[in-house]
């Protein structure tokens, strides 16, 4: 009778923050996508850029590329915090004031829906555009360009 309770308890536990609460979805999501951005290096590439616009394209590639691989590293972490902490308040976006809650893109191109049926909007022919690979950094194909 004493395994039940317990095992009752846990089960009881784990439904509580596993479902029921939209702040929870909102900041894990956050911190996934935070997580991958190693992996999708939006930061690394915007922050060459900003030092080039802003400062002096002679420093973009040495200035800017290692305060890149820092910024990429802090929302990795920011990621890994928010993942850890997502059943816990707060549910707000933390690190505010030095990085965006969203993942960042170069102001020079940021990519559009991947192409897939799930949004392609002529299901008749078969053909829609959008990118073809938008995670891959500097991939820039696109299926009828519309814009």
């Amino acid at each position: 009778m004493r395994n039940t309770f317990s095992f009752l308890g846990l089960t009881v536990l784990l439904g509580v923050l596993a479902t029921g609460c939209a702040n929870m979805e909102n900041k894990m999501g956050r911190g996934l996508s935070n997580t991958g951005e190693i992996f999708r290096g939006g930061e690394y590439r915007r922050t060459i850029e900003q030092t080039a616009l802003f400062e002096t394209p002679d420093q973009a590639y040495t200035t800017g590329a290692l305060r890149g691989i820092h910024r990429t590293m802090a929302r990795t972490g920011i990621g890994l915090y928010e993942i850890l902490t997502f059943p816990f308040p707060p549910y707000r976006p933390v690190f505010t004031k030095h990085f965006a809650p969203n993942p960042v893109y170069p102001d020079n191109y940021t990519p559009n829906l991947i192409e897939d049926s799930m949004f392609a909007t002529d299901t008749y022919t078969g053909f829609s555009g959008g990118d073809t690979l938008p995670f891959v950094p500097g991939s820039r194909f696109q299926i009828f360009e519309t814009r």
